[in-house]
């Protein structure tokens, strides 16, 4: 099974240049946990909601003054569209992570993998990437 089969195909996207305020807006009101933060058509980071969560509200930082590049992650884990699911699976895996930018072979976005997308086909799969990200504190 490829990437394309089970990814989420409409990818919402964040500036770096938007505040995180916006950000958090953005996610609340389309019901998810994370942004790719694209400048122009370039992915430069991607924003998760424990992002803002830990280095906007715990700090005390304001979220409508602080932009997105200040506190997004830069170290994008991405794949493939056209590879097997397995790969990707085996990714998130070895990274410790639950989502992932799926791009197409010309570099450009054209999805979003998280564990939901696998659990819709397979609930072992989910299961194995699932555990093997749960943080070990």
């Amino acid at each position: 099974m490829k990437v394309q089969e089970i990814m989420t195909s409409k990818v919402e996207t964040i500036s770096p240049t938007n505040t995180a305020k916006e950000a958090a807006r953005k996610m609340h009101d389309l019901h998810i946990g994370s942004l790719p933060v694209l400048d122009g058509d370039q992915l430069v980071g991607i924003l998760t909601d424990r992002d803002i969560c830990v280095r906007v509200t715990a700090t005390g930082r304001d979220a409508a003054m602080t932009l997105v590049k200040e506190v997004m992650g830069t170290g994008v884990e991405t794949c493939f569209e056209d590879q097997d699911i397995n790969d990707a699976a085996k990714l998130m895996i070895d990274r410790h992570i639950r989502r992932l930018v799926v791009l197409n072979r010309d570099n450009g976005i054209s999805g979003f993998l998280s564990i939901d997308n696998m659990a819709r086909k397979s609930h072992e799969l989910a299961s194995t990437v699932l555990e093997a990200t749960i943080p070990i504190h």
